[in-house]
């Protein structure tokens, strides 16, 4: 398949008051999923909340079918959470009560500020050691230098597949295969990678894997999934549970759901979990390989127009590049950049050095122009953005 822009753009409503290269951030939300999201609304509005949720439970069941189809997974080892964030963390501190001090986490130089904080937080708290593996002369996790990391008191490997801040694809694949042979768990941060990029679980080897709603899924906010491979859901418990993840069963005893939605609780926003299963069929309905070949098309020809721009500086590192663009300009600031764009209706963002900290300080860097482009963004779209930019320069 190929995408059809034309049709993308007429149904995605946004497209006619803004050009939109924020996608890792929020993307543009097609009227199938608006209109999933205004119906469950009316609907609570007309007969009640409990009783929308009792009349729409085959449309909520979808998502999880949806969900397992996009990552090749099985519906019971998809939980429906509140965010990316609420799904790395069951995850993560679901695990680390399995760990001991001493025991290591190995993670990558351009980790998630959100990720590195629970690590620092484990070692504080827990006596954990965090290891960062070294990039290789791309930027990209070298995975010769994870092997060699690998002994006996290193208990998980946790990575982020695409940074926040660049356009770089770490090798999760290659990864996992290191995992699998040292029979090590391995979580993987998927917040910016799903939604543009196949993603497989079983190709990929990983065990647990985050997912946000909003990003490249085009879903609503305030929601995301958590893949817990069903071979570890005995291994330890959710971090928290309710009467949603256990069942009370005597004074003194509960017991665990058998699947994945242990990590849920019980309170949930039906609507947008019916909406983030729309999101997903929608864009199963395209393809995941026509919506990666599209996205990588359109931001290597932002890419190259940026990098032919004098005082402009890409900055990208890694082997494999994604639709996430980064760039400095000579004598104005990332925020400054995003500002003037702003009042020219162009939607980006300014990653700083809070975000990916140790990536950032290697690379001498504060902040830079992040913009993200997606599959319904057009190459006139393109054009208008460097003319804009170029009247931005000093």
């Amino acid at each position: 398949m190929t995408i059809d822009v034309a049709r993308a753009r007429a149904e995605t409503p946004g497209t006619e008051s803004v050009l939109h290269f924020n996608n890792a951030g929020a993307a543009l939300m097609p009227q199938p999923v608006i209109s999933a999201i205004k119906g469950h609304i009316d609907l609570e509005a007309s007969i009640g909340g409990y009783e929308a949720a009792a009349k729409t439970i085959e449309a909520q069941e979808r998502t999880y079918a949806a969900a397992a189809e996009l990552i090749n997974a099985k519906p019971h080892e998809i939980a429906v959470v509140e965010n990316a964030t609420v799904a790395w963390c069951m995850a993560f501190y679901g695990f680390l009560q399995t760990m001991q001090p001493g025991d290591r986490i190995l993670t990558a130089e351009a980790e998630y500020a959100s990720n590195y904080i629970a690590y620092l937080q484990a070692a504080k708290t827990r006596g954990i050691e965090i290891v960062m593996v070294p990039s290789d002369e791309t930027g990209t996790l070298s995975v010769d230098a994870l092997e060699n990391l690998i002994d006996d008191r290193v208990k998980l490997i946790s990575i982020t597949h695409v940074p926040t801040n660049g356009g770089l694809v770490n090798p999760a694949a290659a990864i996992g295969r290191v995992a699998k042979a040292a029979g090590i768990p391995y979580l993987l941060d998927a917040c910016q990678s799903v939604g543009q990029i196949p993603v497989d679980v079983e190709a990929i080897g990983c065990d647990m894997l985050s997912v946000t709603g909003r990003k490249y899924l085009r879903g609503p906010r305030g929601t995301g999934f958590l893949y817990m491979r069903e071979a570890m859901l005995d291994r330890f418990e959710p971090p928290m549970l309710d009467l949603h993840s256990a069942q009370w069963t005597a004074a003194g005893e509960y017991e665990l759901r058998e699947d994945a939605r242990r990590f849920e609780n019980w309170e949930d926003y039906i609507a947008g979990k019916i909406g983030l299963g729309v999101a997903i069929d929608y864009a199963l309905s395209w393809s995941m390989e026509a919506i990666h070949d599209r996205v990588t098309h359109i931001a290597e020809m932002l890419r190259d127009r940026l990098a032919a721009t004098p005082g402009v500086t890409v900055r990208d590192l890694g082997r494999e590049k994604c639709g996430i663009v980064t760039f400095t300009v000579d004598g104005i600031t990332p925020d400054q950049v995003r500002a003037g764009l702003a009042e020219e209706a162009i939607n980006v963002t300014h990653s700083t050095i809070n975000s990916t900290r140790l990536d950032m300080e290697s690379r001498g860097l504060d902040a830079v122009v992040r913009a993200s482009v997606h599959y319904y963004n057009s190459e006139s779209e393109i054009d208008r953005f460097m003319e804009v930019l170029a009247a931005l320069r000093p």
